[in-house]
């Protein structure tokens, strides 16, 4: 295993970490008397103005649609450096990952259209439970250290990449409100200039970053959702400089971004969004359409839909099982694929922008249910079906 993929393992498996603890303090202030203090910061209104241009917005916006946009950037780093050098480059390597995630988004959303099939407004959170958080997933597997195979991690890995993909790719098509003709001219000419200074060679990291800027305003304000500025930015960096074989603009950037948005960003996000208040939640509340599409979304949905679709894959000779896994073990990961957090939370605001009174935030305490539902049996049958395994080498 390369030292760069160890790296990256480490980073999202303790940003995982984290990330529990950031949920488990939001729900501790959105559920004591510190819950006006926690809303409060959330609304607190930040404005940036530079002549007639000004953004405006409370401090839980710039989170989902700032900071989101850096997380996509380095998810969009992520996917084409392994496009061309690492786990995606080779189409052997990518089968059954590849098969696994579109089994993982497919089944997943047919289970939640299952429970919500003719309410249009419902209908908007078909994604929420098509995602995986792969630094919460992550994060539970390192609990079990070397017990499992590095080949699971890698796939778990290459898998939530490709899942990370699609999200993105349903975000432009699904969660694109109304378009500025006039933002969308900006945009382009961004693209174009980013097109062009990759064909061009220009190397500094600081130059893209400023047109990026301007990339993201504009999308922001063009009614596109602007984390997809991000991606767009991170396919145009360069992989490599011909003058200086050895350094990577890219790279250095991935390295340097990863630690702050597995300790950073993405724990932030947590906290700013999992404060659920469970004042007036019930059973009945959770029992309705959209929070039971949600939680067997990614429950049942996401295992079903991976394990399935990966034993297919394996069965019909397409593939081979990760060197070193057992059917339960391989299980297990896709149960684990179940924990959408972060991704799913995310989702689940576009979805039901402005209606977060529709559901009492029970469609939040859904995802975070779901989540550690997977999480928790995942481990279970992780730890019990590697002990099993040892017992036998021993024996």
């Amino acid at each position: 295993m390369t030292t760069f993929i160890q790296s990256f393992i480490k980073h999202e498996s303790s940003g995982g970490i984290l990330l529990i603890f950031a949920m488990l303090l939001a729900m501790l202030m959105a559920n004591t008397v510190l819950d006006q203090y926690y809303h409060a910061v959330l609304q607190l209104p930040v404005e940036v103005r530079v002549g007639s241009l000004q953004l405006a917005k409370p401090l839980l916006l710039w989170i989902n649609d700032g900071l989101m946009a850096v997380f996509f950037f380095l998810v969009g780093l992520e996917v084409k450096r392994e496009v061309l050098t690492g786990q995606l480059s080779k189409p052997e390597q990518i089968v059954l990952p590849g098969v696994a995630a579109i089994g993982g988004m497919a089944v997943p959303a047919l289970v939640y259209v299952f429970f919500n099939m003719g309410d249009e407004t419902a209908m908007r959170g078909w994604a929420i439970p098509t995602a995986t958080d792969i630094a919460f997933a992550l994060g539970v597997l390192s609990l079990l250290g070397s017990r499992v195979p590095v080949s699971l991690k890698l796939f778990l890995m290459t898998l939530a990449i490709i899942d990370d993909l699609g999200a993105i790719i349903i975000i432009a098509l699904f969660y694109t409100v109304d378009l500025s003709v006039e933002s969308l001219m900006v945009a382009s000419a961004a693209v174009v200039a980013l097109i062009l200074m990759n064909r061009l060679g220009v190397m500094r990291i600081a130059a893209y970053v400023l047109v990026g800027t301007v990339l993201w305003v504009s999308v922001l304000k063009s009614g596109v959702h602007a984390t997809l500025a991000g991606v767009v930015l991170a396919f145009a960096i360069p992989m490599s400089d011909k003058k200086n074989p050895g350094y990577s603009p890219l790279e250095t950037l991935e390295h340097a971004l990863h630690p702050w948005v597995a300790f950073m960003i993405l724990p932030l996000f947590a906290f700013a969004n999992a404060g659920v208040a469970l004042a007036g939640m019930s059973l009945e509340k959770l029992a309705e359409p959209v929070p039971m599409g949600i939680m067997l979304g990614l429950f049942l949905g996401k295992q079903l839909g991976v394990f399935l679709f990966s034993a297919v894959a394996i069965g019909v000779g397409w593939c081979k099982k990760p060197e070193g896994s057992t059917w339960l073990s391989l299980y297990a990961v896709a149960v684990l694929t179940g924990i959408g957090f972060t991704m799913s939370l995310f989702i689940d605001s576009l979805a039901f922008e402005g209606m977060e009174a529709l559901f009492n935030s029970a469609d939040k305490l859904a995802v975070l249910i779901g989540s550690f539902a997977s999480a928790i049996l995942g481990y279970l049958l992780l730890l019990f079906g590697t002990k099993a395994a040892d017992n036998r080498k021993k024996a």
